[in-house]
């Protein structure tokens, strides 16, 4: 069973490799829709890594993708040999952690309030979901698919036993709380400016951003604050069995894919757009006496990390549950569960 996975992943991630190199060559052969350069909306080029890039760079773009794609081939044989593991975690992690940028978070936390937006009558200076996804940031979530497919490929490839002894529950309590604390420090700065509190800024950066943008700002930080609020129930008992107030739900087990799925996802993007505001500060683009504005992100991939580790332990707990787990016997404490 495991041989066939780690070759189904494989076979997909090989997929994904070569047709996105196709991509490439045709990018470089005058194709239109190359995502980076001129024709990204990145104003200054300097989100993406990739921005003083120009078409040309598609043949480049090919010849990683074939390099992918060999890679991924590798793992569908099932030898045990470490140089493809560890080359498909090299390559997964640069498709996933450094061609994304900040963006990716930025449309994930902008689509639910765009979408209830015009139910409400908010405007929101026109911006709709094409400015949230324009193109070159829906090809960053193309690439983060290849990386996952090949990390996934990876780990059906090589089961190691030393990963389950290091995710532990214990572990997995402590990266909770500071998935959870973390994110507060941001959410305190940006619910401060929407209440006209300059933390850590100026008076005058404050009034620049006046017209609504600090409220935008208290919205992102509640939504990442609702975020750490979900991230406890990957170690309390509601993350397992549904609590009672959910009608038609009450005392069922929870599906563990509701929960790991959209964890990962975000332990992702946040760390990316950590990453983002690291490579800036480290170019002088901030000024220290703003530092309200850039150093609370510069945390946030000890955030996406914890969040990650939290994911993952409770995704090892998950997997080892008894099809009669606690949900038939909602009303006992189970240790398993809490632990």
């Amino acid at each position: 069973m495991t041989i066939f996975t780690s070759r189904r992943r494989g076979y997909a991630a090989a997929l994904w490799a070569l047709t996105y190199g196709a991509l490439g060559v045709g990018w470089a052969l005058g194709a239109p829709g190359y995502p980076w350069g001129a024709t990204d909306s990145d104003p200054d080029g300097a989100l993406s890594i990739l921005a003083g890039t120009s078409p040309g760079f598609g043949w480049a773009i090919a010849a990683c993708c074939l390099v992918t794609a060999i890679t991924a081939l590798a793992l569908t044989r099932g030898s045990g040999r470490r140089t493809p593991f560890f080359a498909a975690w090299a390559i997964a992690a640069l498709l996933v952690l450094v061609i994304p940028d900040s963006r990716l978070m930025m449309g994930v936390a902008y689509t639910p309030l765009l979408l209830v937006a015009p139910a409400f009558g908010w405007g929101l200076g026109g911006a709709t979901l094409a400015d949230a996804w324009p193109w070159p940031v829906l090809n960053q979530l193309v690439c983060v698919l290849g990386g996952l497919l090949l990390a996934a490929a990876a780990l059906a490839y090589r089961r190691d036993e030393e990963r389950g002894r290091w995710f532990t529950p214990e572990r997995g309590r402590v990266a909770v709380y500071v998935a959870v604390a973390v994110p507060l420090v941001y959410c305190t700065t940006r619910w401060a400016w929407a209440l006209g509190i300059p933390l850590g800024v100026s008076a005058e950066f404050l009034a620049e951003g006046e017209g609504g943008v600090w409220l935008a700002g208290a919205y992102l930080a509640t939504f990442g604050a609702l975020g750490g609020l979900l991230t406890l129930g990957l170690t309390q008992r509601w993350g397992v069995i549904f609590p009672r107030w959910i009608p038609g739900l009450r005392g069922r087990r929870v599906p563990p894919l509701l929960a790991v799925v959209p964890a990962g996802f975000v332990s992702i993007i946040i760390t990316v757009a950590g990453l983002t505001y690291i490579r800036w500060t480290v170019a002088g683009r901030f000024a220290l006496a703003e530092w309200g504005a850039w150093l609370p992100e510069c945390f946030w991939p000890i955030w996406g990390a914890a969040l990650a580790t939290a994911t993952i332990s409770y995704h090892l707990r998950r997997r080892h549950d008894g099809p009669q787990e606690s949900a038939v016997r909602p009303h006992h404490t189970d240790h398993s569960i809490r632990s």
